[in-house]
């Protein structure tokens, strides 16, 4: 009968409203939704961050893996100065043909000629320097020893979500406030109360800090001097809307398709 028919189809198109909204919220449940899946390194609210001590004298320190280029001068550097001259450009060449790298390994230990394997992890440059000085004097008259860091580089997210920045450490002390700086800054989405750094201590523990860099109280922190290997992550903020809405169009266009099919339909009974 037309009458039961039309029943029968405003009835079908109630139940499936009712439950319409209960199956879409079923669906991003358990369907492949993305809102905030752009967002890495999630920490719980009791967290606890390291705390990092603005005291400690703000200077790049040698760690593991790092390459340099190692120089050994005798007499504190004389003939070093000397090559500056016109007789000695051949054995400036010849200098600038012997520079040799050296690796430092995981067990903080660097094998140099003669000394063998000594440790200078955790050391600044200038104090691996004097150290080595102190060692080779055992072999040449006031040793001089120049060291360079050739590799150094800090991994920057500056909280756009998937975007990465590589900046390379040119100078001894470069603060976070550069890196970010060098990196274009925090992106529209970045969120200044949440910038994270990721460091390794000189026993190998990655140790975690969080800034808020959001107002003038965080420039003591923004101060921080950058270590090889670092890693600064600025934690975007949610796009809610944006992100509910793509995860929403392909259900609603179903949904919306689910009752065309019914209206059609039931206007040809």
């Amino acid at each position: 009968m037309p009458g039961m028919d039309r029943y029968f189809c405003a009835h079908m198109t109630r139940t499936l409203l009712r439950y319409g909204l209960f199956s879409l919220l079923l669906a991003l449940l358990f369907s492949g939704c993305t809102i905030n899946r752009d967002i890495m390194f999630r920490t719980s609210t009791d967290y606890q961050f390291d705390v990092f001590n603005d005291s400690v004298v703000g200077n790049l320190r040698l760690q593991r893996n790092d390459q340099i280029q190692f120089r050994l001068f005798a007499n504190d550097g004389f003939k070093m100065i000397d090559l500056v001259s016109e007789t000695g450009a051949r054995d400036a060449n010849w200098l600038q043909r012997t520079v040799f790298n050296y690796t430092i390994e995981n067990d903080g230990l660097v094998k140099l000629p003669l000394l063998g394997r000594v440790k200078v992890t955790g050391l600044t440059q200038r104090e691996a320097e004097a150290f080595l000085e102190e060692k080779y004097s055992a072999f040449y008259i006031k040793p001089y020893v120049q060291l360079v860091v050739t590799n150094r580089k800090v991994v920057v997210f500056p909280g756009g979500g998937g975007d990465a920045r590589i900046v390379d450490l040119q100078n001894n002390n470069t603060t976070l406030l550069e890196v970010i700086g060098e990196a274009g800054g925090l992106s529209d989405r970045g969120n200044a109360k949440k910038v994270k750094v990721f460091r390794y201590n000189d026993e190998g523990k990655r140790l975690v800090y969080q800034f808020d860099l959001s107002d003038i109280s965080g420039l003591k922190y923004a101060d921080m001097v950058m270590q090889g290997d670092d890693v600064v992550y600025v934690q975007p903020n949610a796009e809610l809307a944006r992100e509910a809405i793509a995860d929403l169009t392909p259900i609603i266009t179903l949904l919306s398709s689910v009752l065309l099919v019914i209206a059609v339909t039931r206007n040809f009974q």
